[in-house]
């Protein structure tokens, strides 16, 4: 089609800004399709781990595999850092869970602006944590936004929305996966709709705006005064970071696949009882949660039969147990 080659002819010119694993689908899409891509932003790098050795971010790496330059300014405060970005000359940035705050210098640079690919329907789910928050939620659909970036936190408006289903197996890890590939179909079609005029941005309605802010490694903890559901919904969300989890014997257990029954809870909050559905199921304040997965401190993640095997006084006791 020949307005694809009309854009492509002024070899328009793009920087690509995101961090996780997130970042890599709708970025790899872009230049598979040729479009130039002069350079990559992405968080610095950090340490991590026991040994406290230095980790890229994920985007960090694809884009050394493909040869492109990688800058990884710790923000946009100085006039070098914004001197530096102006030099590569972009027409669009285009941003996809970046992590860093864009001020009116930067977006003021390419002359198309910065478009976002937000992974949720605003303007529900603003914020650091969007799929975490769906499926807290109990959301039975989300989606990913192809935005233009504004000053405010995920304000500016929209230009295209997909949605997606939150199966009940769905953790955040799965379900931002999907998500990742749904941006990954979306960017080029909305970049060169916005470029040739064709997409009319929707301000978002601020009466029906959410904000999910960014989540901390005690919100794993579990309550089991929580109804099972409630419980079941965290245990997704909190996948793999920082992990839903209750404590045993003064170690960590974390709960990695579990399953809300529907039968009364008989007995205090806490309790481990025995099941058929599940080696054990803890009681809640409402219902029963069937535990199928866990990984105790130190140890591999292993099926809830495995785990009571080596558990002696399990059955019976009220958790959490330090």
């Amino acid at each position: 089609s020949n307005h694809y080659y009309r854009v492509r002819k002024e070899k328009l010119r793009i920087v690509f800004m995101g961090t996780p694993e997130f970042a890599i689908p709708p970025f790899e899409q872009l230049v598979a399709n040729r479009f130039e891509v002069v350079g990559v932003y992405t968080r610095p790098d950090k340490l991590s781990g026991r040994g406290r050795h230095v980790v890229a971010p994920p985007l960090k790496r694809a884009a050394l595999s493909l040869e492109l330059p990688v800058f990884q300014p710790s923000g946009f405060k100085d006039g070098a850092t914004i001197d530096e970005l102006a030099a590569l000359r972009p027409d669009v940035i285009v941003a996809a869970a970046y992590g860093q705050i864009l001020p009116r210098a930067v977006l003021d640079i390419p002359r198309y602006g910065v478009l976002n690919l937000h992974p949720s329907l605003l303007p529900r789910y603003r914020g650091p944590a969007p799929v975490t928050a769906a499926i807290l939620a109990g959301e039975q659909f989300t989606g990913v936004s192809v935005m233009v970036v504004e000053p405010a936190v995920d304000s500016g408006p929209v230009l295209s929305q997909a949605q997606v289903p939150v199966f009940d197996t769905d953790t955040t890890a799965t379900l931002t996966d999907k998500l990742s590939e749904v941006a990954a179909g979306m960017i080029q079609e909305a970049l060169i709709g916005w470029l040739r005029g064709e997409l009319t941005p929707r301000p978002q309605d601020e009466a029906q705006a959410s904000y999910f802010g960014a989540i901390s490694k005690i919100d794993g903890e579990i309550d089991w005064h929580l109804p099972a559901r409630d419980i079941w919904r965290r245990v997704r969300a909190y996948h793999p970071w920082p992990g839903g989890f209750t404590r045993w014997q003064g170690k960590r257990l974390g709960i990695i696949t579990a399953s809300p029954l529907n039968r009364t809870a008989a007995d205090e909050a806490g309790r481990v009882v025995v099941l058929k559905e599940a080696a054990f199921g803890v009681q809640t304040g409402e219902g029963v949660l069937g535990v199928l997965g866990v990984q105790l401190e130190g140890k591999r993640e292993m099926t809830s039969e495995e785990f009571l095997r080596g558990q002696r006084g399990f059955i019976g006791a009220v958790l959490p147990l330090d």
